[in-house]
């Protein structure tokens, strides 16, 4: 008996290279996510003083929505027939996000958070346009995923304007 494997979409044989490409660029997110919450943790207990709280707790708060973003790039690479990578494929790439030296240095932290999530909604957009008309549970899952990080950015981008008035940035 055959079957009809055209109408799988992206799960079909004839979308394999779609599909590897698709995974590849979910693995790099899932990855990106996953950095940003060891980032997030490290910026939300290191900073000192009564202006930092607020920002901490903003990051506390963020983290389980990004360590949600991980699990569900994660369960679609599973989907789309890949591999969810661990620990040994990982490289970091935030260097912006690293703790400053002067633990009360708010707006490094301020501006590092805003250079995740800019770099987070560039690689989601990348993710929107490649899954455009070949994987849409794909791309609604993204794009919900890039609602969330624009938040985030705009969230912080308040935050650095008001230390920018106040002559702090």
């Amino acid at each position: 008996m055959e079957t009809n494997r055209g109408s799988e979409g992206i799960l079909s044989e004839e979308m394999a290279g779609k599909r590897e490409e698709i995974v590849e660029l979910l693995k790099k997110a899932y990855f990106m996510e996953l950095e940003t919450v060891i980032n997030y943790v490290t910026n939300s207990t290191n900073p000192d003083g009564v202006r930092a709280q607020e920002i901490k707790e903003s990051l506390e708060e963020d983290i389980q929505e990004e360590l949600q973003h991980a699990q569900d790039f994660a369960a679609r690479i599973k989907e789309l027939y890949g591999t969810v990578p661990g620990s040994a494929e990982f490289v970091a790439e935030q260097s912006f996000l690293q703790p400053p030296e002067d633990q009360v240095d708010v707006v490094h932290v301020i501006k590092g958070v805003i250079e995740a999530e800019t770099g987070a909604i560039q690689h989601y957009t990348r993710l929107i346009e490649v899954t455009e008309e070949v994987d849409p549970v794909t791309q609604d899952m993204v794009i919900a995923i890039l609602r969330d990080e624009q938040g985030h950015r705009k969230l912080f981008e308040g935050f650095l304007r008001e230390y920018e008035a106040e002559g702090l940035a």
